[in-house]
């Protein structure tokens, strides 16, 4: 994946899914649908690799969260 800013990571495992997408937005200068696709990307990317560093299970991670 394209490198993208440090803080994108920091806002997906803190359930900062606003800043992460803002974030996204700027870095890529994309529509929201776009960063939608590399927050997933990148969303399952970190729990593949870090799992231990979410703060939320799978289960909750995005609830309450509407696009």
């Amino acid at each position: 994946m394209e490198q993208l800013p440090e803080s994108v990571d920091r806002d997906i495992l803190e359930h900062r899914t606003f800043f992460a997408l803002k974030a996204i937005r700027e870095a890529r200068n994309c529509t929201l649908h776009e960063a939608l696709d590399v927050f997933v990307e990148r969303y399952e990317e970190l729990r593949r690799d870090r799992p231990d560093d979410f703060t939320l299970p799978r289960e909750e991670y995005g609830r309450g969260f509407y696009s």
